[in-house]
């Protein structure tokens, strides 16, 4: 009970989801833009159809976790890349205070994500997740060069790999090269946190 508690308190306020995807989908925009590409391109490089990218654009849908992955391996950009702008404050350049995490909200998938990284350029991405109940990265693997590891803080994580699924409790961790196909998932009905490392180029 008092870790469902801590949860719950360390939920974000509510905001106008709306008004998120929009700026998300302008991020993404701007991008492809910027890098010349026809949104035929993109989706080319992505492996997403042409109607998903026009429809994230035009901020009329949310990408699960694996489809942002997938643009921003094709966009070139880290995922924090989307995250929303940081709050009011100095920036150092290699520490991140709690309360200056920028925040990237996956309503629909269940996903709330918190960068721990600051903005300096590096090889190295590091997130906290909170997966709501059945939240998850979405429906299908995804593979990619890098390595990726990770360590449950609360709750329990069922995370696929090669398409068998192991289930982790809090105090358990994994490492495993992205080239794996993976997905994961929040199979119960309380929250999960977990701290979440992606090295997306080949180790």
């Amino acid at each position: 009970m008092k870790e469902q508690a801590e949860l719950t308190a360390r939920t974000p306020p509510e905001i106008d989801e709306a008004a998120s995807d929009r700026r998300l989908g302008e991020s993404v925009r701007l991008l492809r833009q910027n890098m010349g590409l026809s949104l035929q391109e993109l989706g080319r490089r992505a492996g997403l159809s042409i109607g998903m990218i026009s429809q994230l654009e035009r901020g009329l849908a949310t990408p699960s976790v694996r489809t942002l992955r997938l643009l921003s391996l094709a966009l070139q950009v880290p995922i924090s890349f989307f995250f929303e702008e940081r709050a009011e404050g100095p920036s150092p350049r290699y520490i991140v205070r709690r309360g200056q995490r920028r925040l990237l909200r996956l309503t629909p998938s269940g996903v709330l994500k918190e960068s721990l990284a600051p903005d300096a350029p590096g090889q190295m991405e590091m997130y906290e997740l909170t997966l709501s109940a059945g939240g998850s990265s979405g429906p299908d693997f995804v593979k990619h060069q890098g390595e990726k590891a990770g360590y449950v803080l609360a709750g329990t994580l069922r995370l696929w790999l090669d398409h068998e699924a192991h289930l982790l409790e809090a105090g358990d961790s994994f490492r495993f090269p992205s080239t794996v196909p993976h997905m994961f998932d929040n199979p119960t009905d309380a929250p999960t946190r977990i701290v979440w490392i992606t090295n997306p180029v080949e180790p």
